[in-house]
């Protein structure tokens, strides 16, 4: 089948670029090589929506960061994701320290941030008591989002709208000839005008098949997750004065949508891309970071720690910062180098794209795109009369599966029976929080495995992320029915 746009990489930018061209009357294609979206930079995000603070002035990351941010209250109303701007506080804990805050106040000034201030003592204090600073810069425009969730809701709706979606696609080659692309998959072969490189940590390996060499440097971020009983101790993001080494912004910490709090990440350049191992001495150095920030913080509340990996444009101990690179060459798109704030830039990096196609394919607007899309009922987040309703009409909201976060069993079932097809214990995880608590999954995963076998889905068949990641190898007599 030939596409008029053919998208390489399931990430947030991805996803964003799909939906974006399903406004229009084109035939489009997303390729994932994982079992769902959002499985590589995306799902091992922040899921911070950073105001522009921090981007150097000048840059498309400062650009697109500060137009993209202002794009998403409308966006995660349309996809019904949770957004929240809690603001974005960045902090001097030594004197030696506050010089620096001068520094990011006039650049986010410069950077067109909407209500970015100086903060004394005093008001640091008044607007974070836990927090040990000398002064702060503070920009109500930060936000937070669950990045996974965003990722899927924007998959969603593209597919809603009629992208055709390939997962567990790994795209092996591309040719051009005569003025289209053939793109060779796991999947089978496809052909496309044009064709969009969002692979992420891979752009540089998808770009080399059309003869385009451009380095990139893998960087490892590793996380700790902190139980939702220590949530209070911050209400908005709180990141130190940058180091004055290039790399990431220091340790900091993050109130996530769901109520926990994550410390991270931090910043790590490795050789092998496809290396996530978490380290006890990068564990040491976020808790040593987040208790410089809040002395109080109880960091044995940790229940989990995990890594993702970003692609960098400069090498480690460049004096530079890189930018995000996109670049269109005769018909290939080609994004590299989308780390932070690629989450916040996506909705802006996708409508860039449709700039560049604009001009060699037509694009004549859908009346049938519909930007709305429903997303699975949170029973958690309803009213005590709208939950009696829902377990009145459907017994299956009366049971809880997941205890650490209010997942019930049709949750579960509405997860299994996702609009992407994904039957994963990580495609349930990412769309209803199963998994994701205190326990980590040691109560549901029994049940959650249970609907999956009335759902359909044999032990045997059951994996976490896909193929190469089973759980089981048969049946026990007690599983046995």
């Amino acid at each position: 089948m030939l596409f008029d746009v053919l998208i390489v990489g399931g990430g947030v930018v991805g996803c964003a670029i799909a939906r974006e061209f399903s406004r229009y009357a084109l035939k489009v294609c997303l390729l994932e090589n994982e079992a769902d979206v959002s499985c590589g930079t995306s799902g091992a995000n922040s899921g911070v929506v950073h105001s522009g603070l921090k981007e150097p002035s000048g840059t498309l990351k400062a650009l697109y960061c500060v137009e993209g941010n202002a794009l998403f209250p409308a966006l995660c109303e349309e996809l019904n994701v949770l957004f929240r701007r809690c603001g974005t506080l960045v902090v001097a804990v030594s004197e030696g320290e506050v010089e620096g805050l001068e520094g990011e106040f006039a650049q986010a000034e410069k950077n067109g941030v909407v209500g970015v201030r100086r903060l004394s003592r005093q008001e640091v204090s008044a607007m974070e008591p836990n927090v040990s600073a000398m002064e702060g810069v503070f920009a109500p425009t930060g936000g937070i989002v669950s990045p996974y969730e965003l990722t899927i809701a924007l998959a969603e709706n593209a597919f809603e709208n009629g992208v055709k979606m390939g997962l567990n696609a790994e795209v092996t080659g591309i040719t051009r000839k005569n003025g289209l692309f053939k793109v060779s998959s796991s999947r089978g072969s496809y052909s496309a005008r044009i064709v969009v490189n969002s692979a992420g940590v891979s752009a540089r390996k998808v770009a080399r098949m059309v003869g385009i060499e451009r380095k990139t440097y893998e960087c490892r971020g590793e996380y700790c997750i902190l139980d939702k009983r220590v949530s209070g101790v911050i209400s908005r993001m709180v990141y130190p004065v940058p180091p004055k080494r290039v790399g990431g912004f220091g340790v900091h910490l993050t109130p996530t949508i769901h109520g926990n709090l994550l410390i991270g990440p931090s910043d790590e350049y490795v050789e092998d891309g496809s290396n996530l191992a978490t380290t006890r001495g990068k564990l040491r150095e976020l808790l040593d970071g987040a208790k410089r920030l809040v002395p109080s913080l109880d960091v044995k509340s940790a229940i989990h720690e995990y890594a993702g990996m970003r692609a960098k444009i400069v090498a480690e101990g460049s004096k530079k910062r890189g930018d995000f690179k996109i670049e269109d060459i005769d018909g290939f798109i080609n994004l590299l180098g989308i780390e932070s704030p690629g989450l916040t830039a996506a909705p802006r990096i996708a409508q860039h794209v449709r700039e560049l196609v604009e001009g060699q394919i037509e694009l004549k607007a859908k009346e049938s795109f519909n930007p709305k899309r429903k997303g699975i009922t949170r029973f958690d987040a309803l009213s005590l009369k709208e939950k009696s309703a829902f377990v009145k009409e459907n017994p299956n909201y009366g049971e809880i599966v997941c205890r650490c976060e209010n997942v019930t069993r049709q949750e579960v079932i509405d997860a299994l029976n996702n609009p992407l097809g994904v039957k994963t214990l990580k495609g349930v995880k990412y769309r209803v929080r199963s998994l994701m608590g205190r326990c980590q999954g040691g109560y549901c995963l029994p049940k959650i495995v249970d609907i999956m076998r009335e759902e359909g889905i044999e032990p045997k068949d059951i994996t976490l992320k896909g193929e190469g990641s089973g759980l089981f190898i048969g049946d026990t007599k007690c599983l046995l029915k």
